[in-house]
């Protein structure tokens, strides 16, 4: 018999998984540092394959600064920077492509040999293939962001950061929920009700928050009203409207501060009521109840976090811990939805 009629639960795929997943969480810090250090338009090429070797001589370097020199972020933001602070921000963007290129491969690779080998449970393979094809796109999304800010901009466009960030983020829980069918195997039955519900709510939520962030990021929204709980002493800051509706969704450093904090509060709130429902529930399980409890500690700590973070400023290591916590959040909610699905 073949383990594809042995078992339909795997460890060692789990395990895999839940390693990429790990990566994909150290992608998006380095993402986010190469954010906050106005690193990402620093190598103005795609280059899926010869871009893993970086400049190895001086000429290299040279030519590689020479292209950053003839982008509008060089000529109105860096005019006059000199090549040892090119190299400085070039490894934070050479750092971020390589680990998305050790990702697929850590990705590939395992999954080749566990389709040869017949390890993978049947019921998993295509879900599998589609996180490796969402991987791919997540590339090419990448430098669909960056080509943004190549010729007219001084940054990427906020939208794209958005949705590439988001695309990690969706990466990232469908990494989690399938590690965790291979860990447990299929279940007897599954619940559809309303936990079940509620959990992709929540979900729902906390995504949504992550993306308003990625416009606070994209529009450097967080270096602008750093006082809290007002907006420089004002419910609604001044420049809260656009020129359009899509100016002020998407590029209103006002508004799109505004609607991070307000989609904050609205999911505070949801987590503390999500947590005490799944306390006093006799429907849930104990697993269900902790795991609803640590997602409400987590969306309340990562509050905290998102305040400090405004308030200070925006200093690297605390933008970065806010993104860990976004990571930490979403994994949990997941794991709460699966589990609620099962009996």
């Amino acid at each position: 018999m073949t383990s594809f009629l042995r078992s339909d639960r795997s460890t060692p795929v789990a395990i895999w998984l839940l390693i990429v997943a790990a990566m994909v969480v150290a992608m998006i810090v380095v993402g986010g540092a190469t954010r906050l250090t106005d690193s990402g338009l620093s190598i103005t090429e795609w280059k899926p394959v010869t871009g893993a070797i970086p400049p190895l001589s001086d000429r290299d370097w040279s030519e590689e600064f020479a292209r950053y020199r003839e982008i509008p972020q060089y000529q109105q933001l860096n005019r006059g920077m000199t090549l040892a602070a090119f190299k400085s921000i070039y490894w934070w963007e050479w750092s971020h492509r390589f680990l998305g290129r050790l990702i697929s491969v850590v990705f590939a690779v395992p999954f080749v040999w566990f389709l040869v080998r017949q390890e993978l449970p049947r019921r998993l393979i295509w879900r599998c293939g589609g996180l490796f094809v969402l991987g791919g796109l997540q590339g090419a999304v990448g430098w669909w962001m960056v080509a943004s800010g190549l010729s007219e901009r001084v940054s990427v466009a906020p939208e794209r950061l958005a949705v590439h960030l988001g695309l990690a983020f969706a990466l990232l829980g469908g990494l989690i929920w399938t590690a965790l069918d291979a860990w447990t195997g299929s279940p007897r039955q599954t619940i559809t009700g309303p936990w079940t519900r509620r959990a992709f709510a929540l979900i729902g939520l906390i995504y949504l928050q992550i993306l308003l962030g990625a416009l606070v990021a994209g529009n450097d929204a967080g270096f602008v009203y750093n006082d809290w709980p007002m907006m420089n002493g004002a419910l609604v800051p001044k420049d809260y409207a656009g020129d359009s509706l899509w100016a002020t969704l998407a590029h209103s450093q006002g508004a799109v501060q505004l609607h991070h904090r307000l989609a904050g509060y609205l999911l505070v709130a949801a987590g503390v009521a999500v947590a005490v429902g799944a306390w006093r529930s006799r429907y849930l399980n104990d697993d269900s109840r902790i795991i609803a409890l640590a997602v409400a500690v987590t969306i309340g700590l990562q509050a905290i976090l998102g305040i400090a973070t405004l308030m200070l400023g925006v200093p690297i290591w605390l933008g970065v811990l806010h993104q860990v916590f976004a990571a930490l959040v979403l994994s949990l909610a997941v794991a709460f939805a699966w589990r609620v699905r099962r009996p």
